[in-house]
């Protein structure tokens, strides 16, 4: 007995051993076609949160680069020659109109006004002197006394001499004129820049180079162009009937390089009446106050221009909005029948959040705006307000909790199955084996 125990326990053990993995494997599947149990919520038709699509009134706004300009530019330049004495300013700073800049050398001007204050009184005197002798004169020729003509050489002098005089005032003030010019004054008020000149420095009447140069900076202009080809789509959709025109003086908004918005708004005074042959371009320009000097004359800016009113805009979120793989904009929408539809549309500018629809849309449509990841173009739906409906990733969350659930309730159900197949052998495996070792 001990050596048939010996020769045939090896064979007995392998075969036990895989009636069991057979039972076992026979439980797993068997586990895994049973139905769901009762603790586990059926599958439905899905949730969708949808909004009602409806047509507004929207500013169409046009963002159009340019560069600001100064209101007012001066370029000083000496009016008469001479040595600059003195330079009357800080660079940099905020001067006044009439404000004293630059002292040249009034000597030499003094003297002409000196000299011709001199050739003024002199005539004044030759007048005083040829008046009386033509008075005389007349009397005299009146009563034959003279002759005409020495009458007539006595009134001529009186002229000559009373022109003398206008000219010598004329010769005074001019004078004068040219003593005030050795001050130079500020034409403007405004920011004064650098000086070219320093004291000491010669400069004469009517030279090229300016002294130094004044720009006006409040308010200051913000110059931007425009294609003709925008231009011209703006004006056929005013036509058509589509977007209605803004009257009167229209506000601007202007951005900073740095993304920031002036605090300011101006408002837009001139449109170009014609097209610049070399860009294709149309200028406007736009007054901005500028209290506190932030723009700078040349900075770079974009000037936000309201160009006319869409009364029927229709503004969906941009997160309905998804991309195929032409790259082409997509949103899923619910029909009348409950089921799930894909459209491509085309979009405009972007305000804020939200894209501006400028096709594939229409008011009273029911736009899916949570929950578009899970549903498929066909598939039915219930909708519900969209701020009711669950996001993308929390509705994952159940599902995943559901699944767990699932395999530990399957996994209890699989030892029975087990047992219950392999039977009695498998009970007695484990005597066979220690039976069946070789002594």
């Amino acid at each position: 007995m001990a050596l048939s125990a010996s020769t045939f326990s090896p064979q007995r053990s392998w075969c036990r051993l895989s009636v069991v993995s057979i039972a076992l494997a026979s439980a797993g599947w068997l586990s895994g076609c049973q139905p769901q149990q009762q603790g586990l919520p059926p599958l439905g038709e899905a949730v969708v949160g949808v909004q009602l699509i409806q047509a507004q009134s929207l500013v169409m706004e046009q963002s159009l680069a340019g560069r600001s300009a100064a209101h007012m530019v001066s370029e000083v330049r000496p009016q008469v020659g001479g040595i600059i004495l003195k330079r009357l300013f800080d660079e940099g700073q905020q001067v006044k109109a009439g404000q004293v800049l630059y002292q040249i050398d009034p000597r030499t001007y003094e003297a002409s006004l000196e000299n011709a204050k001199a050739q003024l009184a002199q005539a004044e005197a030759a007048v005083l002197a040829a008046k009386p002798k033509a008075e005389r004169y007349q009397n005299l020729v009146g009563i034959d006394a003279i002759s005409k003509q020495d009458g007539d050489d006595a009134l001529a002098t009186l002229r000559q001499n009373e022109a003398a005089v206008v000219a010598a005032r004329a010769a005074v003030k001019t004078a004068q004129i040219n003593l005030d010019y050795t001050k130079v004054t500020a034409p403007i008020s405004g920011r004064i820049g650098t000086s070219t000149y320093t004291p000491g420095a010669l400069v004469t009447a009517g030279q090229t180079a300016a002294l130094t140069t004044i720009q006006q900076l409040n308010p200051i202009y913000v110059d931007v162009t425009q294609t003709s080809a925008q231009l011209l789509a703006l004006r056929k959709q005013i036509a058509s009937g589509a977007l209605k025109a803004v009257n009167g003086k229209v506000a601007v908004r202007i951005i900073l390089e740095d993304g920031s918005e002036l605090a300011d708004s101006g408002t837009l005074e001139f449109v170009g009446t014609s097209v610049d042959t070399g860009t294709g371009n149309v200028s406007l320009r736009a007054v901005v106050p500028n209290p506190d000097g932030l723009l700078l004359p040349g900075t770079y800016v974009k000037a936000v221009v309201p160009a006319a009113v869409n009364e029927q805009a229709i503004l969906v979120s941009q997160s309905a909005v998804t991309r195929n793989t032409k790259g082409e904009p997509v949103v899923k929408l619910v029909g009348q029948d409950g089921k799930v539809e894909e459209r491509r549309i085309e979009t405009g500018d972007a305000i804020k959040d939200q894209w501006v629809v400028t096709t594939g849309l229409k008011a009273g449509e029911q736009l899916i705006t949570s929950g578009a990841t899970k549903v498929r173009g066909g598939q039915q739906v219930k909708t519900a307000p969209a701020e009711q409906t669950p996001k993308d990733e929390a509705a994952q969350v159940p599902q995943a909790s559901t699944d767990a659930k699932a395999a530990q309730a399957a996994a209890p159900s699989a030892a029975p199955a087990a047992s219950a197949a392999a039977g009695a052998p498998t009970a007695a495996a484990a005597p066979a084996a220690s039976t069946g070792t070789p002594q």
